[in-house]
């Protein structure tokens, strides 16, 4: 009869490309934008964009089981606000893309195709025009702002 201890093995580390499994709270100065620990916790893939890059940077290294809190500063996570992502909307191609009847509103949250019709973005109705045109923020809504980054890592692949 042996007298071997199986040791576990330790945890694993997360590095780029792997698959996670997580839950993540993420708050600007207003707070929680997402948040899954009262959930289901998320899965992903590092790399594929489902996190900014510098929260993905700040996961490297880290092991299943641990937990951590980040304070990122304002325009590091999703870049600073920029201007030029502020653009008006005609009528036209709004009912194209959508519902021709929409009525929309200050503050409304809008999802378009991008071009290849695989994903979508989305913009924030800032002003609507007498003609129906829409002015929409397509930055992200924590651009330019700090951000607040919980992760408890449960799993890597």
């Amino acid at each position: 009869m042996s007298d071997d201890v199986l040791t576990p093995a330790p945890p694993r580390q997360v590095e780029p490309g792997a698959f996670l499994t997580l839950h993540y709270r993420l708050a600007g100065p207003a707070g929680d934008i997402i948040n899954t620990f009262g959930g289901q916790p998320s899965t992903l893939t590092l790399g594929t964009g489902a996190l900014s890059p510098a929260m993905e940077n700040r996961l490297i290294g880290m092991r299943e089981g641990e937990r951590a809190i980040w304070e990122i500063p304002a325009g590091e996570a999703f870049g600073e606000k920029n201007p030029q992502m502020r653009q008006w909307v005609a009528r036209k191609l709004l009912a194209e893309l959508g519902d021709p009847d929409e009525a929309y509103r200050i503050g409304d949250v809008v999802q378009f195709p991008t071009p290849n019709g695989v994903g979508s973005y989305a913009g924030v109705v800032l002003e609507v025009s007498a003609d129906g045109a829409v002015l929409f923020d397509f930055n992200h809504p924590l651009a330019g702002q700090p951000v607040t980054f919980e992760v408890a890592l449960i799993g890597v692949l």
